[in-house]
């Protein structure tokens, strides 16, 4: 049974006819080619498709930190303009300053944004110990395991309670076994806020396993072309690769992977 989000954080963020084209020396690159996306407040939603199809691209332009070519982004309606602030971002590199220990990268945040010292030593406390590391919250990333400094950028992104989410392959990198406790972890730590999440990731299984929604883009340029609702339980199991409802889901984003190109088997 779905457990009950204690606060529902997340904005709507919508796009409508949203393109990027990049200006080489070689000539125009055209990433995103008119795509049109709502996402509702607190929902989880996975953006996954060929590598170069401008996933990461999106995840910016949703971010403020790249400029829109066309179209327009709004967040609870108004139009985004400048850098989103109330966001976390985890990259798929944590990006982890390797002269503060863990618990210092976590509070950079805090401290960047002027936020009372006592109330977020005791939220990073708390995120330390939801996700494994509270005997590590003195050492440098140096003296981290991969998971465990990404583990650190997922607390970093979330010690300010942001209302978005915004995730770029963050678990690519890491050993399968890694991965699949770190999204068990993500789940948790999503249901008790319900933040409205943006995923980006080339794996099947994190997508259905994760998502609310799954938007599958086409290949270069650009477009989403079609959008799955994965209508699974929460919390959803860790081996959730046995179950029938996920076998379905993942058969149906492979069938359009095929129909694309992207797989030949």
């Amino acid at each position: 049974m779905e457990s009950t989000p204690k606060t529902v954080l997340g904005s709507k963020i919508e796009g409508h006819g949203v393109s990027k084209t990049y200006f080489t020396r070689d000539g125009e690159v055209r990433a995103l080619d008119l795509v049109d996306f709502t996402i509702q407040p607190g929902e989880f939603v996975s953006l996954i498709g060929p590598s170069g199809c401008g996933k990461s691209t999106l995840m910016l332009l949703v971010a403020g930190l790249l400029q829109r070519t066309t179209g327009s982004i709004q967040i609870n309606g108004e139009n985004l303009t400048k850098p989103l602030t109330d966001a976390g971002i985890v990259f798929q590199d944590h990006l982890l300053l390797d002269f503060r220990t863990a618990e210092d990268n976590i509070l950079l945040q805090t401290q960047i944004r002027g936020l009372p010292k006592d109330a977020s030593q005791t939220k990073a406390n708390e995120l330390l110990k939801q996700l494994g590391l509270a005997n590590a919250a003195k050492r440098y990333p140096s003296q981290l395991s991969g998971g465990m400094r990404q583990r650190v950028s997922i607390a970093r992104a979330l010690i300010h309670d942001p209302d978005v989410l915004l995730m770029d392959e963050p678990f690519g990198a890491l050993d399968a076994i890694t991965r699949t406790q770190i999204r068990h972890d993500l789940e948790k730590l999503w249901l008790e806020k319900r933040n409205t999440v943006l995923f980006i990731t080339h794996s099947v299984e994190e997508a259905v396993s994760l998502s609310d929604r799954i938007l599958v883009m086409s290949s270069g340029p650009g477009r989403i072309i079609e959008e799955i609702k994965v209508d699974l339980p929460r919390p959803r199991p860790v081996k959730i690769g046995v179950d029938s409802a996920f076998v379905e889901h993942a058969d149906r984003i492979y069938d359009i992977m095929r129909n694309l190109g992207v797989l030949t088997f």
